[in-house]
């Protein structure tokens, strides 16, 4: 059984545009079509663009998504390549995850401290601020 372009669509959460940009681009690879050209995606193609929109969502170009692509259409003798492309990748979506990370912080901390700026004014404690010399609740005045 094939799947049309809108239930590839719908499935995927990707325009019919995307679906025929990444088959024009090479990234996916060309899909089946009725004599009427109509296309019929099989499930080795949805695996396929699976496989593109993990490569795209973590940070992989389109222009380095298509070679490894056209490394894949190459044949098995290209693996090495396709490996060291997926390592630097590996890296570099470590890289990202880390500086996520760190923003994570950020955001929990602010959320720790608005949090109790809060509880303290509505407790009528005063000024919602820290006390000049609290080094340790001390934050920016603007945020």
């Amino acid at each position: 059984m094939g799947y049309t372009i809108k239930q590839v669509s719908e499935r995927s959460n990707l325009t019919a545009h995307v679906l025929r940009y990444y088959e024009k681009e090479g990234l996916l690879p060309p899909v089946r079509r009725s004599s009427s050209g109509i296309r019929h995606y099989t499930e080795e193609d949805l695996e396929c663009l699976d496989w593109i929109c993990c490569l795209k969502n973590t940070g992989m170009s389109i222009k380095q998504i298509k070679a490894f692509m056209a490394l894949h259409a190459a044949g098995p003798n290209t693996l090495p390549q396709r490996c060291d492309m997926l390592r630097a990748h590996k890296l570099q979506v470590e890289a990202q995850m880390l500086e996520l990370q760190r923003h994570l912080e950020k955001v929990s901390h602010k959320i720790e401290y608005f949090t109790g700026q809060y509880a303290a004014y509505l407790a009528g404690g005063g000024s919602a601020r820290p006390a000049a010399g609290d080094a340790q609740l001390a934050e920016s005045p603007i945020i």
